[in-house]
């Protein structure tokens, strides 16, 4: 076990400990969710970086890399949607749910083909940028309760004012990141249907 797929694993429980926190009331409980979020965002930076530079770059590598992404992220999001964090109605919510696990499954399906086929899926600079927005987006949500709930009460009441205003920019985010996800799935579709259909590739 090398140290950038160690980084990779860790992220998997990591997921785990950042939802308890979501969900604990106890003081300081908000911030160490936020932290812990922020040192796996830092987790799937640096062990793709370290991979590289050490040309230590794996099939095992690549496929936990992309599973630990996706399980960070979607479960923090499910997280998110279902404590209100974005003060939207229910109908709203599950409609981002359904379109956030349509186009996971969708792309995920899609390289199993691929690679059963010998084509490969080269990774799209649309859902590169998506991952980047969909983390800050996060992020800014989950240090909403870190400033409102742990700051404000003990450090000044300015705190309130840095609560709005990250989560504003996390709710903006979070619906830019949407489209992102709609527009690279439909370049994936577009780019590598033939393999959905059994079509010569165009």
């Amino acid at each position: 076990m090398n140290l950038p797929n160690a980084l990779t694993l860790i992220r998997m429980p990591l997921t785990f400990a950042i939802v308890a926190l979501m969900y604990g009331t106890w003081p300081w409980a908000a911030t160490l969710a936020c932290g812990l979020f922020v040192a796996a965002a830092i987790t799937d930076w640096l062990d793709g970086k370290l991979a590289r530079e050490r040309n230590i770059v794996s099939d095992f590598g690549k496929f936990m890399d992309a599973l630990a992404d996706k399980v960070l992220v979607l479960g923090i999001m499910v997280a998110v949607l279902d404590l209100g964090y974005l003060r939207l109605p229910g109908v709203i919510v599950m409609l981002m749910v359904l379109t956030v696990l349509t186009r996971e499954f969708m792309i995920s399906g899609l390289r199993m083909m691929a690679a059963r086929r010998g084509v490969v899926m080269a990774a799209d600079f649309g859902g590169k940028i998506k991952t980047i927005i969909q983390m800050t987006s996060l992020g800014c949500l989950l240090g909403e309760p870190m400033f409102g709930r742990d700051f404000a009460p003990r450090l000044g009441s300015w705190f309130e004012w840095i609560a709005q205003f990250v989560h504003w920019v996390g709710l903006i985010l979070f619906f830019v990141s949407i489209w992102f996800m709609v527009s690279s799935m439909w370049n994936y579709y577009r780019k590598y249907r033939h393999v959905l259909f059994d079509e010569p590739a165009a």
